[in-house]
């Protein structure tokens, strides 16, 4: 679980998260054009890749390949875990 703390603390993953919750499926040359034109970040390809493979390692973004194209995606699960547990919690304590 402290993988997905430490991908969470960046704001650029945040951003990427964002975009993908926006629009799930876009290609790191889709991404690097969304936070360039929307964010105002002009990172390199190769700083965006190496946030989305953290963001893969805490299990919040898998990608699949196509082709000649590799298709990023959002996954919620990770992050509906860590939420729960509070939810939870804080619904069988407050009546």
């Amino acid at each position: 679980m402290g993988d997905i703390f430490k991908a969470l603390a960046d704001p650029t993953r945040r951003k990427i998260l964002d975009e993908l919750a926006e629009r799930d499926g876009q290609t790191l040359f889709e991404l690097c054009s969304r936070l360039a034109t929307k964010h105002r970040l002009g990172m390199t390809r190769q700083a965006i890749s190496q946030h989305l493979e953290l963001l893969e390692d805490a299990g919040l973004v898998v990608s699949r390949r196509d082709g000649r194209y590799k298709f990023h995606h959002l996954r919620t699960g990770p992050l509906e875990t860590l939420t729960d547990r509070w939810l939870e919690r804080g619904r069988t304590e407050n009546p």
